[in-house]
Protein backbone atom coordinates (compact mmCIF):
# COMPACT_ATOMS: atom_id res chain seq x y z
CA UNK A 1 0.00 0.00 0.00
CA UNK A 2 2.91 2.44 -0.25
CA UNK A 3 3.03 4.76 -2.65
CA UNK A 4 4.70 6.29 -5.77
CA UNK A 5 5.43 3.14 -7.71
CA UNK A 6 9.15 2.89 -9.53
CA UNK A 7 9.08 4.67 -13.39
CA UNK A 8 9.50 1.60 -14.45
CA UNK A 9 6.58 0.11 -13.57
CA UNK A 10 5.63 -2.39 -10.21
CA UNK A 11 7.63 -5.44 -9.06
CA UNK A 12 6.00 -8.98 -8.48
CA UNK A 13 7.25 -10.22 -4.49
CA UNK A 14 8.72 -13.45 -6.48
CA UNK A 15 11.35 -10.84 -7.70
CA UNK A 16 12.30 -9.30 -3.97
CA UNK A 17 13.04 -12.99 -3.49
CA UNK A 18 14.63 -13.72 -5.94
CA UNK A 19 17.00 -10.96 -5.74
CA UNK A 20 17.39 -11.81 -2.11
CA UNK A 21 18.33 -15.18 -2.78
CA UNK A 22 20.75 -13.94 -5.50
CA UNK A 23 22.76 -12.02 -3.30
CA UNK A 24 23.27 -14.66 -1.39
CA UNK A 25 26.67 -16.64 -1.36
CA UNK A 26 26.05 -20.41 -2.67
CA UNK A 27 28.44 -21.88 0.05
CA UNK A 28 25.97 -24.29 2.68
CA UNK A 29 26.31 -26.10 5.97
CA UNK A 30 26.68 -29.33 5.37
CA UNK A 31 26.66 -32.17 8.37
CA UNK A 32 29.30 -33.73 9.94
CA UNK A 33 31.93 -30.42 9.59
CA UNK A 34 33.69 -29.22 12.27
CA UNK A 35 31.83 -26.27 14.37
CA UNK A 36 34.89 -23.80 13.62
CA UNK A 37 33.75 -24.81 9.73
CA UNK A 38 30.36 -24.46 9.88
CA UNK A 39 30.57 -21.09 11.75
CA UNK A 40 32.55 -19.75 8.79
CA UNK A 41 30.24 -21.14 6.55
CA UNK A 42 27.39 -19.03 8.15
CA UNK A 43 29.18 -16.05 8.28
CA UNK A 44 29.51 -16.09 4.48
CA UNK A 45 25.70 -16.24 4.29
CA UNK A 46 25.20 -13.48 6.86
CA UNK A 47 24.89 -9.72 5.25
CA UNK A 48 27.36 -8.04 4.24
CA UNK A 49 28.68 -5.48 7.15
CA UNK A 50 30.74 -2.80 5.60
CA UNK A 51 28.49 -1.03 3.16
CA UNK A 52 28.34 1.70 6.13
CA UNK A 53 24.21 1.87 5.93
CA UNK A 54 24.15 2.37 9.95
CA UNK A 55 25.85 5.12 10.05
CA UNK A 56 24.31 8.59 10.81
CA UNK A 57 26.85 10.16 8.22
CA UNK A 58 24.58 7.95 5.55
CA UNK A 59 21.35 9.23 6.66
CA UNK A 60 22.14 12.65 7.43
CA UNK A 61 23.57 12.87 3.34
CA UNK A 62 20.22 11.93 2.35
CA UNK A 63 18.33 14.58 4.09
CA UNK A 64 20.98 17.19 3.01
CA UNK A 65 19.82 16.33 -0.44
CA UNK A 66 16.23 16.55 0.10
CA UNK A 67 16.78 19.76 1.74
CA UNK A 68 18.88 20.77 -1.53
CA UNK A 69 15.99 19.82 -3.65
CA UNK A 70 13.86 22.06 -1.61
CA UNK A 71 12.43 20.05 1.67
CA UNK A 72 11.94 22.85 4.16
CA UNK A 73 10.11 20.74 7.41
CA UNK A 74 12.87 20.68 9.60
CA UNK A 75 11.57 18.19 12.26
CA UNK A 76 10.30 16.05 9.22
CA UNK A 77 13.99 16.21 8.12
CA UNK A 78 15.56 15.71 11.68
CA UNK A 79 13.02 12.57 12.08
CA UNK A 80 14.42 10.61 8.70
CA UNK A 81 17.91 11.49 9.59
CA UNK A 82 16.88 9.17 13.00
CA UNK A 83 15.42 6.51 11.15
CA UNK A 84 17.58 3.46 9.49
CA UNK A 85 15.32 3.05 6.15
CA UNK A 86 17.66 0.30 4.68
CA UNK A 87 16.44 -1.92 7.85
CA UNK A 88 12.43 -1.55 6.10
CA UNK A 89 13.50 -2.89 2.74
CA UNK A 90 14.57 -5.83 1.01
CA UNK A 91 18.36 -7.07 1.90
CA UNK A 92 18.91 -7.05 -1.97
CA UNK A 93 17.60 -3.60 -1.95
CA UNK A 94 19.83 -2.38 1.05
CA UNK A 95 22.41 -0.65 -0.90
CA UNK A 96 19.32 1.37 -2.33
CA UNK A 97 17.90 2.40 0.30
CA UNK A 98 19.14 6.12 0.68
CA UNK A 99 18.48 7.04 -3.23
CA UNK A 100 15.66 8.98 -3.48
CA UNK A 101 14.05 6.47 -4.94
CA UNK A 102 10.69 4.02 -4.17
CA UNK A 103 11.51 0.06 -3.91
CA UNK A 104 9.26 -3.16 -4.19
CA UNK A 105 8.34 -4.53 -1.04
CA UNK A 106 5.94 -7.30 -2.25
CA UNK A 107 2.37 -7.49 -3.19
CA UNK A 108 3.18 -4.82 -6.28
CA UNK A 109 3.34 -2.57 -2.96
CA UNK A 110 6.28 0.29 -2.85
CA UNK A 111 7.88 2.10 0.02
CA UNK A 112 7.75 5.95 -1.07
CA UNK A 113 10.45 7.75 -2.32
CA UNK A 114 12.17 9.72 1.02
CA UNK A 115 11.69 12.74 -1.47
CA UNK A 116 7.70 11.99 -0.63
CA UNK A 117 7.46 11.08 2.92
CA UNK A 118 9.19 14.34 3.25
CA UNK A 119 6.60 16.21 1.53
CA UNK A 120 3.72 14.52 2.77
CA UNK A 121 4.66 15.28 6.55
CA UNK A 122 5.56 19.19 5.53
CA UNK A 123 2.09 19.02 4.50
CA UNK A 124 1.13 17.94 7.64
CA UNK A 125 2.73 20.69 9.52
CA UNK A 126 2.53 23.26 6.94
CA UNK A 127 -0.26 22.86 5.09
CA UNK A 128 -0.88 26.06 2.82
CA UNK A 129 1.75 27.92 4.75
CA UNK A 130 -1.17 30.08 6.68
CA UNK A 131 -1.55 27.98 9.81
CA UNK A 132 2.21 26.04 10.84
CA UNK A 133 1.79 23.36 13.48
CA UNK A 134 4.14 22.45 16.55
CA UNK A 135 3.01 18.99 16.75
CA UNK A 136 1.37 16.27 15.03
CA UNK A 137 -0.73 15.06 17.85
CA UNK A 138 -2.54 11.66 17.61
CA UNK A 139 -1.97 10.22 14.03
CA UNK A 140 -3.67 7.72 12.38
CA UNK A 141 -2.04 6.50 9.03
CA UNK A 142 -3.84 5.07 6.34
CA UNK A 143 -1.07 2.04 4.42
CA UNK A 144 1.25 0.97 7.11
CA UNK A 145 3.40 -0.87 4.00
CA UNK A 146 6.42 -1.76 5.20
CA UNK A 147 6.48 0.27 8.60
CA UNK A 148 8.86 2.70 7.48
CA UNK A 149 6.89 6.17 7.13
CA UNK A 150 5.17 4.59 10.66
CA UNK A 151 8.51 4.40 12.33
CA UNK A 152 9.26 8.65 10.96
CA UNK A 153 5.70 9.61 12.39
CA UNK A 154 6.56 8.28 15.88
CA UNK A 155 9.51 10.72 16.31
CA UNK A 156 7.26 13.50 15.71
CA UNK A 157 3.95 12.43 17.69
CA UNK A 158 2.60 11.52 20.70
CA UNK A 159 0.82 8.36 19.02
CA UNK A 160 0.64 6.39 15.47
CA UNK A 161 -2.04 4.32 14.91
CA UNK A 162 -1.57 2.43 11.28
CA UNK A 163 -3.97 0.38 9.40
CA UNK A 164 -2.79 -1.60 6.52
CA UNK A 165 -5.60 -3.90 4.27
CA UNK A 166 -3.06 -6.53 2.69
CA UNK A 167 -2.03 -8.95 5.49
CA UNK A 168 1.66 -10.31 4.77
CA UNK A 169 2.82 -6.40 5.10
CA UNK A 170 1.08 -5.62 8.02
CA UNK A 171 2.53 -8.30 9.70
CA UNK A 172 6.05 -7.32 7.66
CA UNK A 173 5.87 -4.01 8.75
CA UNK A 174 4.96 -5.29 12.48
CA UNK A 175 8.34 -7.10 12.71
CA UNK A 176 9.99 -4.20 11.31
CA UNK A 177 8.67 -2.03 13.82
CA UNK A 178 9.46 -4.52 16.39
CA UNK A 179 12.68 -4.95 16.05
CA UNK A 180 13.89 -1.73 15.71
CA UNK A 181 12.09 -0.70 18.74
CA UNK A 182 9.78 1.98 17.50
CA UNK A 183 7.75 3.57 20.14
CA UNK A 184 4.14 4.83 20.14
CA UNK A 185 2.90 3.08 17.25
CA UNK A 186 0.07 0.49 17.03
CA UNK A 187 -0.47 -1.67 13.84
CA UNK A 188 -3.84 -2.79 12.98
CA UNK A 189 -4.95 -5.37 10.06
CA UNK A 190 -8.13 -3.97 8.69
CA UNK A 191 -9.64 -1.63 5.91
CA UNK A 192 -8.24 1.28 6.09
CA UNK A 193 -10.89 3.37 4.27
CA UNK A 194 -12.87 3.21 7.55
CA UNK A 195 -10.47 4.82 9.56
CA UNK A 196 -10.81 3.35 13.45
CA UNK A 197 -13.50 4.75 14.81
CA UNK A 198 -13.24 3.41 18.33
CA UNK A 199 -9.31 5.36 19.14
CA UNK A 200 -10.71 8.85 17.04
CA UNK A 201 -10.54 11.96 16.90
CA UNK A 202 -7.12 12.02 15.75
CA UNK A 203 -5.10 15.20 15.30
CA UNK A 204 -3.23 14.47 11.76
CA UNK A 205 -4.07 11.96 9.18
CA UNK A 206 -2.39 11.24 6.09
CA UNK A 207 -2.97 7.89 3.61
CA UNK A 208 -0.49 6.26 1.33
CA UNK A 209 -3.34 5.59 -1.54
CA UNK A 210 -5.79 7.91 -3.48
CA UNK A 211 -9.35 7.60 -4.20
CA UNK A 212 -11.64 9.24 -6.07
CA UNK A 213 -12.08 11.48 -3.17
CA UNK A 214 -11.47 11.52 0.66
CA UNK A 215 -13.64 8.81 2.88
CA UNK A 216 -16.21 10.20 5.28
CA UNK A 217 -15.00 7.71 8.10
CA UNK A 218 -11.52 9.86 7.97
CA UNK A 219 -13.37 14.01 7.46
CA UNK A 220 -15.48 12.24 10.30
CA UNK A 221 -12.85 10.94 12.47
CA UNK A 222 -10.50 14.06 12.02
CA UNK A 223 -10.04 16.10 15.57
CA UNK A 224 -11.09 19.97 15.63
CA UNK A 225 -8.04 22.18 15.02
CA UNK A 226 -6.81 18.48 13.22
CA UNK A 227 -5.09 18.45 9.54
CA UNK A 228 -5.61 15.61 6.68
CA UNK A 229 -3.21 14.75 4.21
CA UNK A 230 -4.26 12.24 1.15
CA UNK A 231 -4.04 12.03 -2.54
CA UNK A 232 -7.56 12.01 -4.15
CA UNK A 233 -8.23 12.21 -7.78
CA UNK A 234 -8.26 15.78 -9.74
CA UNK A 235 -11.40 17.75 -10.93
CA UNK A 236 -10.53 17.03 -13.93
CA UNK A 237 -10.20 13.15 -13.83
CA UNK A 238 -6.78 13.35 -14.77
CA UNK A 239 -4.21 11.85 -12.36
CA UNK A 240 -4.35 12.61 -8.20
CA UNK A 241 -3.27 15.51 -6.64
CA UNK A 242 -2.59 16.14 -2.79
CA UNK A 243 -5.60 17.29 -0.80
CA UNK A 244 -5.05 18.85 2.62
CA UNK A 245 -7.63 19.18 5.07
CA UNK A 246 -7.83 21.65 8.14
CA UNK A 247 -10.90 21.09 11.02
CA UNK A 248 -11.89 24.28 12.21
CA UNK A 249 -14.47 24.90 14.91
CA UNK A 250 -17.30 26.00 12.15
CA UNK A 251 -16.25 23.54 9.55
CA UNK A 252 -13.73 22.07 7.25
CA UNK A 253 -11.24 23.88 4.67
CA UNK A 254 -9.64 21.84 1.93
CA UNK A 255 -6.76 23.15 0.01
CA UNK A 256 -5.41 21.49 -3.21
CA UNK A 257 -1.13 20.19 -3.21
CA UNK A 258 0.83 19.18 -6.35
CA UNK A 259 0.05 16.32 -8.72
CA UNK A 260 1.13 12.71 -6.88
CA UNK A 261 0.74 9.60 -7.91
CA UNK A 262 -0.13 6.91 -5.25
CA UNK A 263 -1.41 3.27 -5.38
CA UNK A 264 -5.45 3.28 -5.52
CA UNK A 265 -7.42 3.31 -2.29
CA UNK A 266 -9.01 0.26 -1.96
CA UNK A 267 -11.55 -1.28 0.71
CA UNK A 268 -11.50 -4.53 1.93
CA UNK A 269 -8.83 -6.65 3.26
CA UNK A 270 -6.51 -9.62 1.83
Amino acid sequence: MTKTPPRGGRFPASLNEAASKASQPQATLRPQRTLNEAARDQRLLAVPTGLGLDSATVRQRMVERLRADGARCEPALQAMASVSRHLFVDTALATQAYEDTSLPIGLGQTISKPSVVARMIEWLYLGDGSRQRGHLGRVMEIGTGCGYQAAVLAQLSSHVLSIERLKPLHELAARHLRAQHVPRTQLFYGDGMLGYAPRAPYDSIIAAAGGDDIPQAWLDQLAVGGRLVAPATAADGQGQVLVVVDRFPDGLRRTLGEVVQFVPLKSGIK
